[in-house]
């Protein structure tokens, strides 16, 4: 049994080996990788916001039908308001430019 010790104590241990930085680098395959993954996050995220906003707006105006249909008041004009410089506002904010 002491031999068998003596022979794996006079092994010579392995050194250290040096690994180039090219294997351990993700390189381009990992680079590319990583874009698509922050691409596809910023398209779902700006996709997630424009549908909370829609929804949002669609919640509103639903709720301004409502409080109308309760006054009993059915006009088909868009109410206009008048600013503090006296320019009247239709309301629709969607054909400003």
């Amino acid at each position: 049994m002491s031999t068998i010790l003596t022979a794996i104590a006079a092994a010579p241990s392995p050194s250290p080996s040096v690994v180039p930085d090219v294997d351990v680098t993700p390189g381009v395959a990992g680079f590319v990788a990583i874009a698509v993954v922050a691409v596809v996050t910023i398209l779902l995220v700006v996709d997630m916001t424009r549908r909370i906003r829609r929804t949002r707006y669609r919640a509103e105006i639903r709720q301004r039908l409502e409080s109308d249909a309760g006054d009993g008041t059915t006009t088909d004009e868009p109410v206009r308001r008048a600013d503090e410089d006296g320019r009247t506002d239709v309301g629709d904010d969607t054909e400003r430019g």
